[in-house]
């Protein structure tokens, strides 16, 4: 059963779906963009993060994953963390990737479309 919500003629996705379709994609192009700028090929960005060499190319080439701006700290969060990964200190990835998702929603999280919080 598909999770959409709609509203007269207007389709308002989930706060889940937000985060699947918009808001992971938009972190891992994001990250994916932090090891590009320090020299890594795109094969080896795939590598750490654990996705195919195509998702990286359209991460890149903002054909995927650029539907949000991130506020200050989450680029920040995104920048340590591409840091961590070059230096081999990332223990988890997933977990890294979820609590810079929980940091953007804060407590009261609620996703709503083009943007987290």
């Amino acid at each position: 059963m598909a999770s959409t919500i709609i509203i007269g003629n207007y389709n308002m996705k989930s706060p889940c779906e937000e985060i699947v379709w918009d808001v992971l994609p938009a972190i891992r192009a994001t990250i994916a963009e932090e090891l590009i700028k320090r020299g890594l090929s795109q094969k080896d960005v795939s590598k750490l993060l654990g996705i195919t060499p195509p998702a990286v190319s359209q991460y890149v080439s903002k054909k995927r994953g650029y539907s949000m701006e991130f506020g200050e700290e989450v680029k920040t969060a995104i920048v340590k963390l591409a840091d961590d990964l070059i230096q081999n200190k990332v223990v988890n990835l997933t977990e890294r990737i979820c609590q810079i998702c929980k940091d953007m929603r804060g407590d009261d999280s609620y996703c709503g479309p083009g943007s987290c919080r």
